[in-house]
């Protein structure tokens, strides 16, 4: 039985959007962050980073949300949510789920830092200003891939779109995302509109 440590509101949606996509039985154990409780001596056993998520299944415990999406993909294959091994595809596939956790989801988190979660007082508000135009930057090199397309890969939906919706669809309710990006835009409104992801983040 898979086992998903999660915590609503966090990376750990995208796994949760993963086994949901993949229909696979598994069981949920819901991480207070404000108890403090990924800080706890037994789930730190789990993750010693003390985040979530983490992924049990069997022996195999795994932490970070895009080596455990890409294992699911690749533990249920029937799904098709990853191009095959040696495909042109493949190699896509792999850009994108590191150009959402390297190039789009550090300035957005710099954003979100430096003006809603530290104190007043620890904010920088010049890191502000340049984070904004490298999430402009990276988020226009995706409205440029979406063009003609419903998802990053093209016509399938993947594992990489689960990296780069999850993303995407953070920053537009952080406000970095607007009319100037339509294909950026519907392509969140795709992606909450799947009965999986919704399914994942009721």
């Amino acid at each position: 039985m898979l086992t998903l440590y999660h915590s609503p509101q966090s990376r750990s949606i995208r796994p949760r959007w993963m086994l949901e996509e993949i229909g696979a039985p598994y069981e949920l154990k819901l991480i207070r962050l404000d108890a403090n409780e990924q800080k706890s001596s037994e789930y730190l056993k789990l993750n010693p980073n003390g985040t979530v998520p983490t992924l049990v299944n069997g022996e195999l415990v795994l932490w970070e949300s895009a080596a455990i999406c890409q294992y699911l993909a690749d533990e249920f294959p029937e799904h098709g949510l990853a191009p095959a091994v040696g495909t042109p595809e493949r190699g896509k596939y792999y850009q994108w789920i590191h150009y959402a956790m390297s190039t789009l989801e550090p300035p957005a988190i710099t954003i979100f830092l430096h003006t809603i979660r530290l104190p007043e007082g620890d904010r920088v508000p010049q890191l502000v200003d340049a984070a904004r135009a490298q999430v402009g930057a990276a988020v226009a090199v995706v409205e440029d891939a979406l063009d003609g397309h419903d998802w990053i890969l093209g016509s399938r939906f993947s594992a990489a779109d689960v990296m780069v919706g999850s993303t995407l669809w953070w920053a537009q309710m952080m406000g970095m995302i607007g009319d100037q990006q339509p294909n950026a835009q519907a392509y969140v409104a795709r992606c909450m509109a799947r009965p999986a992801l919704q399914r994942a983040s009721a």
